[in-house]
């Protein structure tokens, strides 16, 4: 694909009247001036990684429907996209002709279902289809071994999303500008290119990324509470399983609490029925058996029944018809905090205060991020509201480890430690009924194994990825329904591509077999990945080296069967 033949198509409205905009080449562009606005098209491909800048200066406040970068492009047979989901849980993986991205299935695309299934994805501003695909932030083209990337370097301005019509050959950056009046100066693209191998290009691409990997993280391994109580700890659990973790010696180096331990989400009091003794006490005993102690947040998340939500109503992000925006289904619903209110933010910043200075807490898990940016608002677009939320978080928790989820990743780059890069991983290995009729972020063993495997090009040169939790236990408060031979996979996987390893089990229960399990799953993987593609609809083959030997690892996602030779 050559950088350098492209047109460009802008839609906007200047004191009400629309306009379209349509620029057929690359010289039609550069330069341009209208009673309207003038454009600035700079590029350089005078190395390895091509850049492309288009610049907008409005003489007239521009309210901005549409922008996209458009490139005609034959799609081979064997040629794959990578779509990058929208947020950390959503489904990420390779494409090719024939292939559909799937958005919100059977009811849930129902209009009365679509409000609910729909809140945490991108399905009400990007298009979804049979042979067309998006990706946000960044993507590549692959045939075989030969990579070409495209990646954004600036979602300040607005989400760039990525998308391949293999119906009709085009391929499109676009900006999610919904919301956006420019008036004045405004960058709407600022994307990268380049050719290479797969490590080569991703290396490239983070090189010329304007922030890097903070490095205060490239390997956790330990405990978190979640998967086996959910809400239903206290502090009885939570010092049971922290003497638990103390069998995996200097094995493990982190133990998080998750939630449960609050009265509501948004109100963040200590439950004090459930945690007589404090959270003090309880850090102090981790940080003596030589562990982080890490807390789960949903800092910009309010449940229908917090009491913040009855004093501080003027807090929530409003919809377009005044009300409380609905903003996720966890706790039987939730609104989401304005973060551009100063009272707001002075509030959120005390309740981090509180985790690190009263508490203890060295790191910080923050969940539900997606809320912030819930809907453009205030002149800006969801990519700027979403990158300044990141700011903010950052701000609050100073020199912290942040571990993200739930968030938008552009947004997150440089500014998290660690990442989720999976939804959650469901409690049985076999996929349940709803997710073959809700959205792309719903919990399963199976897609939580896929995202960890196509999103490995992010561990260690941005994040450490965390590929969420193994289970090995065979009992527990709630029970993993997972074979031996399933349980061994899930672990190999988060193992092989993730830097954050965490069970939520009981270790002190654990016989030896699942004991060595551990210790060896909680190791850094001295191997290296070669490559990894679907080569029947449910399996996946792993090329990957090791001791000095190849090895294939090949694997059933639906029922867990696998061969690793």
């Amino acid at each position: 694909m050559n950088i350098k033949n492209f047109s460009v198509e802008l839609e906007f409205a200047v004191n009400d009247k629309p306009t379209k905009l349509v620029l057929e080449s690359r010289s039609a562009i550069e330069g341009y001036e209208d009673e309207n606005l003038k454009l600035v098209c700079l590029v350089d491909d005078s190395c390895d990684t091509h850049t492309l800048r288009i610049i907008v200066t409005s003489k007239k406040p521009l309210k901005m429907k549409s922008a996209q970068i458009v490139h005609d492009h034959f799609f081979g047979k064997r040629e794959q996209f990578f779509a990058n989901g929208y947020q950390s849980w959503t489904t990420s993986r390779e494409y090719k002709r024939g292939d559909t991205q799937y958005g919100l299935r059977g009811p849930s695309k129902l209009p009365f279902a679509r409000k609910i299934a729909g809140v945490s994805g991108d399905y009400h501003f990007t298009v979804y289809g049979r042979e067309l695909f998006h990706s946000f932030t960044y993507t590549y083209l692959r045939n075989d071994s030969k990579v070409e990337l495209f990646g954004s370097l600036n979602e300040r301005t607005g989400y760039t999303i990525f998308y391949a019509d293999m119906k009709t050959n085009v391929f499109v950056i676009t900006k999610d500008v919904e919301g956006l009046t420019i008036d004045g100066e405004y960058e709407l693209f600022n994307t990268v290119h380049t050719i290479g191998t797969y490590d080569a290009v991703f290396d490239r691409y983070f090189e010329a990324y304007p922030l890097k990997h903070t490095g205060r993280v490239d390997h956790f391994a330990g405990y978190t509470s979640w998967y086996n109580y959910f809400q239903n700890i206290d502090e009885k659990i939570i010092l049971r399983d922290l003497e638990g973790l103390k069998r995996a010696g200097d094995a493990a180096n982190i133990f998080q609490i998750d939630d449960g331990y609050e009265t509501y989400v948004g109100d963040w009091d200590l439950d004090t029925k459930k945690f007589p003794n404090g959270m003090a006490s309880i850090v102090d005993k981790i940080h003596a058996a030589g562990y982080k102690a890490g807390l789960w947040l949903a800092p910009f998340a309010a449940e229908f029944k917090a009491n913040i939500v009855k004093e501080h109503p003027e807090w929530l992000i409003k919809n377009e018809k005044g009300k409380n925006q609905f903003s996720g289904i966890a706790w039987n619903g939730f609104y989401a905090l304005d973060i551009e209110q100063q009272e707001v933010r002075d509030y959120i910043k005390a309740y981090f205060d509180k985790v690190f200075d009263d508490w203890g807490f060295d790191m910080v898990k923050l969940d539900f991020l997606y809320a912030a940016c819930i809907n453009p608002r205030n002149g800006k677009t969801r990519g700027q509201l979403m990158c300044e939320a990141m700011d903010f978080l950052r701000e609050c928790c100073r020199d912290k480890i942040i571990l993200g989820c739930g968030v938008p990743l552009g947004p997150s780059f440089g500014i998290v430690d660690a990442c989720r890069i999976s939804c959650d991983v469901e409690l049985s290995f076999k996929e349940r009924y709803y997710t073959k009729v809700t959205n792309q972020e719903i919990i399963s063993a199976k897609m939580a194994m896929n995202n960890s495997i196509f999103r490995r090009h992010l561990n260690g040169r941005i994040m450490a990825n965390d590929p969420d939790v193994f289970f090995l236990r065979d009992d527990g408060m709630k029970p993993a329904k997972f074979t031996m031979e399933q349980k061994k996979l899930l672990a190999k996987i988060n193992h092989m591509f993730g830097s954050v390893l965490f069970v939520s089990d009981d270790i002190g229960a654990y016989d030896d077999e699942k004991m060595q399990i551990l210790l060896d799953s909680y190791k850094e993987f001295d191997g290296k990945v070669i490559s990894a593609e679907y080569v029947s609809h449910d399996e996946i083959e792993i090329a990957y080296e090791k001791d000095g030997k190849r090895h294939t690892l090949k694997f059933n996602a639906l029922t867990g069967e696998n061969s690793d030779k």
